[in-house]
C-alpha cells in the first residue's frame, strides 16, 4: 500500500458500484485508479468526486498490468465554490483541460502546486484565474512565448512581432498575454471582462498550435455562456 495525495480530474462508472477515476497526484504525476463500491447505496464518499477536488488515496500496488486499487481515500480540503454557478464553471472546464494535457505527465510538482494556488484564488472569487492558470502551464512546460519588443503575439511560433499575424492576437490581446507572462504575480493583472472571451480562444489556439492533438475542452460553450 502507498499514500498519494492527488487532484480528481475525472471519473468514470464501472459496473454497478465501482468507478474508474484519473487523478493527477503529487508524487506520480497522473494516474487511473479503481474504485470500488463507490457508487453503492451506503457509501456516502461519491460526494467526494467533485472536479479538482483534493483527496488523500491509500493505494493498494496491483500485480502484473491491473490498475492499481484504492482501499481509502478522504477529502484533504474543502472548497464552497461549488455551490457558486461561476467557479463551478471554471472548476469543470479546467478540470476537463487538464484531464487532457496530463495525460502523459510524470510527477511534476510545478503543476501540481499550480493547481493549488489556482483553486485557492478561485476560492477568492477570481474569475479570471483560469486564463492565468492556462498561461502559467504553458510556461511549466516551457512552450510559453518568448517575450520581445514585438506588439503581435505569433501562436504558432510563440514569438513577438511587428506585423499582426493572426486575428485573435492583435495588440490588445496580446498586450495582456505579455502582462501576465511578465508579472511577478500574475493573478494580480486585470483582464477586463469583456476581453475574457477573446483571451480565452486565444489561449485554446495556442494550445492547438503546442499541444499534439489537443482539442477543445467540450465544457468551453459552457464556459463562454457563463462570462460572456
Amino acid at each position: 500500500m502507498n499514500l498519494q495525495a492527488g487532484f480528481l480530474l475525472s471519473y468514470v462508472k464501472y459496473g454497478e458500484n465501482d468507478a474508474i477515476i484519473h487523478a493527477f497526484t503529487e508524487n506520480d504525476g497522473f494516474q487511473s485508479y479503481f474504485l470500488k463500491g463507490i457508487y453503492s447505496k451506503k457509501n456516502k464518499k461519491k460526494a467526494f468526486l467533485l472536479p479538482l477536488n483534493k483527496l488523500n488515496f491509500v493505494i493498494n500496488i496491483a500485480k502484473g498490468n491491473s490498475i492499481p486499487t484504492i482501499s481509502r481515500f478522504e477529502l484533504v480540503e474543502f472548497y464552497d465554490f461549488y455551490t457558486d454557478i461561476n467557479a463551478n464553471t471554471v472548476v469543470f472546464f479546467i478540470s476537463d483541460f487538464l484531464n487532457q494535457i496530463l495525460r502523459i505527465e510524470n510527477k511534476n510538482t510545478a503543476i501540481f502546486a499550480g493547481i493549488d494556488e489556482f483553486l485557492s484564488e478561485l476560492n477568492l472569487k477570481n474569475y479570471q484565474s483560469h486564463l492565468i492558470f492556462l498561461i502559467k502551464i504553458l510556461k511549466i512546460h516551457g512552450v510559453a512565448p518568448l517575450e520581445s519588443d514585438g506588439k503581435y503575439l505569433d501562436p504558432e511560433t510563440g514569438t513577438f512581432t511587428f506585423e499582426i499575424m493572426h486575428q485573435y492576437f492583435d495588440e490588445y490581446n496580446s498586450m495582456i498575454w505579455k502582462n501576465i507572462l511578465s508579472s511577478e504575480n500574475p493573478y494580480e493583472v486585470k483582464i477586463p471582462s469583456k476581453l475574457r472571451r477573446t483571451l480565452l480562444d486565444s489561449i485554446l489556439i495556442y494550445y492547438h498550435y503546442h499541444f499534439a492533438d489537443f482539442r477543445t475542452p467540450t465544457s468551453l460553450e459552457v464556459i463562454q455562456q457563463i462570462f460572456e
